[in-house]
């Protein structure tokens, strides 16, 4: 993927607020610039029985609620909530990046992204119940890929995995944010897609198992 400068990365895309009628959830790309790149920040899910997402790593983000004018209201909202950002602690307007398909969870995703402001507050685990650490990953690793078997929407499989200090990003948003960093569109396929789908002989179809 193209190592794009962040100004680059968040200029080429509109400032948006969808309706909240067109996804039931959303999630921010937090940004910075990390000393030798730029950093995505992340969440890794407090390990919980019955929970879809227990352990997973994941962006800041979570369900709409009624009181949620637009999905970009949703996504700040649970950033806050999360990892105790607000909107001043962001630089400039936040993005949209657009809307993808969860298949684990079934339901469609809002994705936004913003820049880290000068001076704003370090992110902290606000609810230990439902978020057990925060940490930055830079986008380089993102480029390589390990295969690790993992509970899908379909059973256990092998799927495509970035592995950062020991933590396993895989699934949906490993997917949208090799997306974002390529600037390919969310639904567009791009090669651990195709891998992953070749490896099941199933076509495009079974890409869903990895969103």
């Amino acid at each position: 993927m193209a190592a794009l400068p962040l100004r680059h990365l968040l200029g080429a895309l509109p400032v948006e607020r969808p309706s909240t009628a067109g996804a039931d959830a959303a999630v921010l790309i937090v940004l910075r610039d990390g000393t030798h790149d730029v950093e995505t920040l992340l969440i890794e899910r407090t390990v919980r029985e019955g929970d879809p997402a227990s352990g997973h790593i994941a962006l800041p983000g979570g369900r709409v609620e009624r009181t949620d004018p637009d999905l970009c209201a949703t996504a700040i909202r649970e950033l806050s909530e999360e990892v105790g950002l607000g909107p001043d602690d962001l630089d400039g307007a936040v993005r949209y990046v657009g809307t993808d398909h969860a298949a684990r969870f079934r339901m469609n995703v809002g994705v936004f992204a913003a820049n880290l402001g000068p001076g704003s507050s370090a992110p902290r685990v606000q609810s230990p119940r439902e978020v057990a650490h925060v940490f930055w990953l830079p986008r380089g690793p993102l480029e390589a890929t390990q295969w690790v078997t993992r509970d899908t929407s379909r059973g256990p499989r092998e799927v495509p995995a970035t592995v950062y200090d020991g933590r396993v990003l895989w699934g949906f948003t490993r997917r949208v944010l090799r997306h974002f960093f390529a600037q390919r569109p969310l639904a567009e396929p791009d090669d651990d897609d195709r891998a992953f789908a070749t490896r099941l002989g199933a076509g495009e179809g079974s890409m869903s198992l990895i969103r």
